[in-house]
């Protein structure tokens, strides 16, 4: 019976599902997967029409043969969803996302005693449609560089960059490997890398021990944050390819810093010891950090669960939200724009995932991403 369904009675089916469901549901047989995919605005969520989901992807390997799982927090229906990554190689290192997809790279040791150690190898993937793909490699092979993403659009035929800066060189033959000075382009339109030559040593060391890889561009200008105390900021102008360095406000005393864009502005977000409230700051026409906005007191209190410390803490964000948060079972901070007063943006606490249809889900380390999910199938799967 199931397979001799009409389409409209079958979308009409399929439209009560969640889309990690709706994603499964497509693989079951080609009658399920055309109908899913005859109305793929029906099941889009793009950034014009909806609110990101929060993606926390387990930052330890399964172990024992058991994939790594992304869990999905739906805001519009306050729920959570598991889905499971075993399509992907085990272990991997969420990037960023780029409309929406992921970009990740494979681990790769970090010594600075052997050149043997493999060259990164980045790749994109849809958790949702489950479609993977690797990139070319390198031009120069390398570990650890920092990895930036500039986004032409917004939807998922849009083009987009990868930037990949310093790094552990993993060629030349010699006994001790050293930082690579350079920096090279990825075009999705034309799907190769491109050298854009050398930059500034001292920025190559710094982008390639002390960056954590979340990238923010705005303003034209791909920032990321340095994470060695004190805190400070570095910026590639892709249009001269100028490099520059900013300052951190409260530099020394923030145990916690994140860059995020916000309303198409650099925002940087931090929290200091001993203090139960963090801030929020954008950057100005002047390169100056205006202090935007504060944790309220009994939310920051909450958040932190009594406790005076944002060490743990993580910040990831989009134009319209900017989400704090620690453990897959902990609670997560969001500032976001009020549903009911357009321009007005306020704070609320989400409960993590602590169980998933009554099944409990065991509290582990995360990495947070927000993304626009989609089912509609990238042109650059088809490269």
């Amino acid at each position: 019976m199931w397979n001799q369904l009409p389409f409209d009675i079958l979308e009409r089916i399929f439209s009560f599902l969640p889309l990690d469901c709706l994603a499964r549901a497509t693989s079951a047989c080609k009658h399920w997967h055309t109908c899913a995919k005859t109305r793929p605005s029906q099941y889009q969520a793009m950034p014009n029409n909806s609110s990101p989901w929060f993606l926390a992807i387990q930052k330890r390997s399964g172990g024992g043969g058991h994939p790594c799982y992304c869990y999905a927090h739906n805001p519009s229906l306050n729920s959570w969803h598991s889905l499971p990554l075993d399509f992907l190689p085990n272990p991997i290192r969420p990037i960023s996302p780029i409309g929406s997809l992921l970009l990740y790279r494979r681990p790769s040791s970090f010594s600075c005693s052997s050149s043997s150690s493999p060259s990164i190898q980045l790749a994109l993937f849809n958790p949702f449609t489950r479609q993977h793909r690797l990139l070319p490699s390198l031009i120069t092979p390398r570990i650890n560089p920092a990895v930036g993403v500039v986004e032409g659009g917004c939807g998922t035929q849009s083009p987009f960059k990868v930037y990949v800066a310093g790094g552990i060189s993993t060629s030349g033959g010699s006994a001790a490997s050293s930082y690579e000075p350079t920096l090279e382009m990825y075009d999705s339109e034309a799907d190769k890398w491109q050298s854009l030559g050398s930059m500034p040593i001292e920025f190559a060391v710094r982008l390639t021990v002390w960056t954590p890889n979340e990238s923010v561009f705005s303003g034209g200008i791909l920032y990321w944050m340095t994470s060695a105390r004190a805190y400070s900021v570095v910026g590639f102008d892709v249009g001269n390819g100028s490099w520059k360095e900013l300052k951190v406000p409260m530099a020394d005393r923030l145990e916690f810093a994140a860059l995020v864009r916000r309303k198409g502005r650099l925002a940087l977000v931090g929290g200091a010891a001993s203090a139960v409230e963090a801030w929020v700051w954008e950057l100005d026409e002047y390169y100056q950090w205006e202090l935007v906005e504060t944790v309220p007191f009994e939310m920051g209190k909450r958040f932190l669960m009594g406790k005076r410390s944002w060490y743990s803490t993580k910040c990831v964000g989009t134009d319209e939200a900017i989400c704090l948060y620690k453990e897959l079972g902990s609670e997560i901070l969001v500032w976001r724009e009020d549903i009911a007063v357009k321009g007005r943006w306020e704070w609320i606490l989400v409960a993590g995932c602590s169980s998933i249809r009554k099944e409990p889900v065991p509290n582990f380390p995360i990495k947070g991403i927000l993304l626009y999910p989609s089912l509609a199938s990238s042109y650059i799967f088809n490269i």
